[in-house]
Order: structure tokens, then C-alpha cells, then sequence
């Protein structure tokens, strides 16, 4: 659970609403970047034990959490890039599952001189490719839900990628499966069907990602569609320093479903970054 203590907004650099993030602990700062429907909250499990020993900040992505809606144009790589120099702090590893993964890589193409590092989980770039035949089956039957105006037939499709391909909800454990129904009800909940899409994509990632020279993990659940997977696979060998490892049992959200196996794999990695990037940043 949040500390409302550890919760803070600043206003976006156009003037039109505010970003609301988490800040806690001491240290190389790490921004923690929740996926799609989801908020900061999905990092819970994660925060105590990395605020030991890092800055850990947990921004809700615009038209997420608590965070603003979008009413003009924008860019999520520019909102983060927003909050680290609001902050006064970077570079800074940017860890993401699905699109705050691809929220990290489009900011280490855009503003290379803020990021540390990069941690993904369930993404390549943010330019997906889907082949998978089961993720155009899911795909379609949230487009089927909203199309009928079920948001609670739109939330069961949808978090069909927690259990992945493999699976069915009945087999993640339903406390999880609780909290990511709850954070993507108050997300959709904030927008209306005929609200206008706001984003702003960034160009060429793929073809932009091998000038990514800082280190990269990719951590991701064994049990994924194997359209998440390949672009994991592929990111980590375009860029200069790329590894690649998988968490057993798990499907799209393995940082939610087994969170100590995923801190496993994350601590020594975030370890290995230079002992000067590890002093206090506030």
C-alpha cells in the first residue's frame, strides 16, 4: 500500500494538468513505469525492498492513476523526461513492464542523457509487432467489449494477457488478478468512448534501437505470448549491451506474480551499475 506521505504531483510543462508520482528512499534513483491500464500501485510489491537502497520514484502515466488526462498532443517519453528534471535527478534506470518498458526505450532514444540503464519486461520497442494469433484473438474481444460498451467484458479480455496463452485467470493467483482488475477499472473509468487519442508516437524505435549503448535486462514470464516474447528477444540483441533472462510460471506481469523471483534477477543486475551512479541523488 501507498504512503500518501510519499505522493507528489507537478504540473505538465504545456500547463494542462499534473502528473502524480511516488518518491521514496535514497540513492541511484530508479523509475519504476507501470504498464498500460494500470498505475503505480503495480510496483508495491517492489518498492520497500528497492527503497533500502535506491531513490525509487513511481510515476502514474497521463490518463492513468492519478494522473491528468490528455487534452492536446503528447509523448509519455517526454512526460518522464519531464519528471526526472523536475526532480533534479539522472541519469536514472528506467524499469517498465509491457508499455512502461516501451515508455523506457522510446526515452532512451529521446533523451539518452537522463537514462542509467534500462530494465523490461514484456516489450521490445514501442512499435509492437503482433503475429500471434491468440493475441488477435484477446485483441478482439476488447474490441468487441468496448464496442458493445462492457467495460467488465473489456477488463476479463484484457487481462487475459496476465495469464497468457498458456493459461486462464483461474490459474494467477487471485489476489493479483484482484489488484490489476482494480487499477484497470479506475483507469477506464477516467475516460469516455468518444474521448480523442492524445498520443504521439515515437518514429523508428526499431530501426533507432541499436544506438542504445547503456545496459539493458529483459526479464519477462515464461508463460507470455510468443509475440511479447520475440520482441523481448529481439530488443535485447539490437542494442550494444543487451541480456535477456525469463521467470518460471509466470505470464505478462511475472514483477506482480512472483515478485522475490523478479527482484532476483533485477538486484544483482542494478548492482552491477558503477558504484558513482549509486550516491545519494537528493
Amino acid at each position: 500500500m501507498t504512503d500518501t506521505r510519499e505522493m507528489h504531483s507537478f504540473p505538465f510543462e504545456d500547463g494542462h494538468g499534473h502528473l502524480a508520482y511516488r518518491d521514496t528512499g535514497r540513492g541511484l534513483p530508479l523509475v519504476l513505469l507501470h504498464a498500460g491500464f494500470f498505475d503505480h500501485r503495480m510496483w508495491d510489491d517492489q518498492v520497500a525492498a528497492l527503497a533500502a537502497h535506491y531513490r525509487v520514484i513511481t510515476p502514474d502515466a497521463r490518463g492513468h492513476g492519478d494522473s491528468s488526462n490528455a487534452d492536446r498532443p503528447f509523448r509519455p517519453t517526454d512526460d518522464v523526461a519531464a519528471l526526472l528534471r523536475h526532480l533534479g535527478v539522472g541519469p536514472a534506470v528506467l524499469i517498465g513492464v509491457s508499455m512502461g518498458a516501451s515508455t523506457a526505450v522510446d526515452t532512451a532514444l529521446e533523451h539518452p542523457e537522463l537514462v542509467r540503464a534500462l530494465v523490461v519486461s514484456g516489450a521490445g520497442t514501442s512499435e509492437p509487432e503482433w503475429r500471434d494469433p491468440w493475441v488477435a484473438e484477446v485483441r478482439a474481444a476488447e474490441a468487441e467489449a468496448l464496442a458493445a460498451g462492457d467495460i467488465e467484458g473489456w477488463i476479463d479480455a484484457f487481462l487475459r494477457f496476465a495469464a497468457g496463452p498458456h493459461r486462464t485467470l483461474d490459474d494467477v493467483r487471485p489476489e493479483v488478478v484482484a489488484r490489476l482488475r482494480e487499477m484497470a477499472r479506475r483507469t477506464i473509468s477516467k475516460h469516455t468512448a468518444d474521448e480523442k487519442d492524445w498520443l504521439v508516437p515515437v518514429s523508428d524505435t526499431w530501426a533507432r534501437a541499436a544506438s542504445i549503448t547503456v545496459p539493458v535486462l529483459s526479464i519477462n514470464g515464461a508463460l507470455d505470448s510468443t509475440d511479447h516474447l520475440g520482441m523481448a528477444e529481439r530488443l535485447v540483441r539490437t542494442v550494444a549491451d543487451g541480456r535477456i533472462t525469463t521467470i518460471e510460471d509466470t505470464g505478462h506481469f511475472p514483477s506482480m506474480e512472483r515478485p522475490d523471483a523478479f527482484a532476483a534477477e533485477l538486484l544483482p543486475f542494478l548492482r552491477t551499475l558503477t558504484p558513482e551512479a549509486s550516491s545519494p541523488s537528493r
